[in-house]
């Protein structure tokens, strides 16, 4: 029997929870055509877990964290892929899949810590720290990355950093995730002063504030956070170890210090779990949306090209961290 292909109507029951069924008709149009665009041009669309529920649980294919993205990207069986996340995300899909056609539905979809370091500043660490090797954060242009030894995420940072055997080691350019993780390791960690604008601004009151107004609540927060708050969560991981911890230990009330939407799609999941909701938005991430996502599959818009020298060169940095 041939298995039914879902539709926007079928797919609403997933997300009712986190979608008020008065705002649904808004998406339906864009959801079935992208549906039916996936089939036409064998594309798949990749989804960070900051996108909004109609796109991360209805239109996507792939979700995750950064590194699940890339790692799940080099196993991506189709010839054109949408990377609904920012710029550095879609860089890093082409990078590990040269021969495809990659789209980013937005360019202006960027990122505060890409923003805060150019390729030519690596070279300037180097010289200023002789020997030590440079780890770069996955939140980096691909001119960084090919500046680089080897890359990490929010997730393997720790055993990126620990596999390179060294006693100093530079970390560019979030400056709290090299924090975080040097109140981990013996490893001498050298910061770039890189923030991230949504992680930024969330403080030790804030969580000692959501603390006194729900009582019981467990505290998860993003290492792109402030030490100071990591210090006041209860635990601090990527993403995705977010959502893992959600799971496994099913807290009856949980508060996830991170980008809004990611506590909507934790919820969809976890019905039984109530999620707090404070909110700092990522105004990139939000940049993408279903019409853009429909309007790249149609037009081709945006392609993403990568100089070949430097794509080489980044390319390695980036297979580095996939073989930790």
């Amino acid at each position: 029997m041939t298995r039914a292909l879902p539709t926007a109507a079928s797919l609403y029951e997933r997300v009712q929870r986190v979608i008020p069924s008065i705002e649904w008709p808004a998406f339906t149009g864009d959801i079935d055509a992208i549906l039916a665009l996936k089939r036409e041009r064998n594309a798949v669309i990749l989804a960070h877990n900051c996108q909004t529920p109609e796109i991360f649980h209805c239109v996507a294919d792939i979700v995750g964290d950064s590194l699940a993205l890339a790692r799940k990207a080099t196993a991506v069986d189709a010839d054109i892929i949408v990377l609904a996340g920012v710029h550095f995300m879609a860089e890093t899909a082409k990078l590990l899949n040269p021969g495809k056609t990659v789209l980013i539905p937005d360019l202006g979809a960027g990122c505060s810590l890409a923003d805060s370091i150019t390729a030519s500043d690596v070279p300037l660490m180097r010289q200023r720290y002789p020997g030590a090797p440079i780890v770069t954060y996955v939140n980096t242009s691909a001119a960084v990355k090919a500046e680089s030894d080897i890359c990490c995420t929010s997730g393997n940072a720790l055993a990126v950093v620990e596999s390179l055997g060294a006693p100093r080691v530079i970390m560019l350019p979030d400056e709290y995730l090299a924090r975080n993780i040097a109140a981990q390791t013996k490893v001498e960690i050298i910061a770039w002063k890189g923030h991230c604008e949504v992680h930024e601004r969330f403080s030790p009151a804030d969580i000692r504030e959501l603390r006194e107004a729900h009582p019981g609540v467990t505290v998860l927060a993003h290492p792109e956070c402030p030490p100071e708050v990591v210090a006041e969560a209860d635990f601090a991981g990527s993403t995705a170890a977010m959502s893992d911890y959600v799971g496994r230990h099913k807290p009856a009330r949980v508060v996830l210090i991170t980008e809004c939407s990611m506590s909507d799609n934790v919820a969809v999941e976890h019905p039984d779990v109530d999620f707090v909701r404070p909110c700092n938005l990522c105004p990139h991430m939000k940049r993408i949306t279903l019409a853009k996502i429909r309007a790249a599959l149609e037009e081709n818009r945006h392609m993403v090209t990568i100089d070949p020298g430097v794509a080489d060169r980044a390319r390695r940095a980036l297979e580095r961290m996939l073989a930790v």
